[in-house]
């Protein structure tokens, strides 16, 4: 955590770390070497997947709480379009991907229900991107893994 009493988001020195940075930091490299070996139940376990028999995942999907979200998770529209999430909550989704981590700055992708009620994959990628600073994050939930094509 920074040491900065006034606002912990100004951090001036190369000894600021935010824990949910680290998360998502690991979840992104993992996400990039997908390799299903393990079933601890844990955001930053070692590995993608739950066991030798499972299906080959890609992605942890995670659903992102702000500090100021008073316990509803953050959404996003699954579309580049301008949609008002309170007032279009449809069109949007609380699941996404991380896909970068530069810093204390996010990037993910909006993660949409699978409109293929017969697949055993229960999210499609969009094409919607948004990037975030992760000082404005007070909680990480990640989902179960899954396979997501397109990413």
């Amino acid at each position: 955590m920074c040491n900065n009493d006034n606002n912990r988001n100004n951090c001036n020195n190369n000894d600021c770390t935010n824990c949910i940075t680290e998360i998502l930091q690991i979840i992104n490299v993992l996400q990039s070497n997908a390799c299903p070996d393990n079933c601890l139940i844990s955001c930053d376990r070692p590995a993608l997947g739950g066991g030798s028999n499972c299906i080959i995942c890609n992605t942890r999907p995670i659903m992102l709480y702000t500090c100021c979200g008073n316990g509803t998770p953050w959404s996003m529209p699954t579309t580049r379009t301008n949609i008002d999430c309170n007032v279009d909550g449809s069109s949007c989704s609380n699941v996404f991907r991380v896909e970068k981590i530069n810093g204390n700055c996010a990037t993910f992708r909006v993660l949409a229900p699978n409109p293929d009620t017969t697949s055993l994959y229960p999210y499609v990628a969009t094409d919607s991107i948004f990037t975030m600073d992760t000082d404005c994050l007070c909680a990480v939930r990640c989902l179960t893994d899954t396979y997501v094509e397109c990413v």
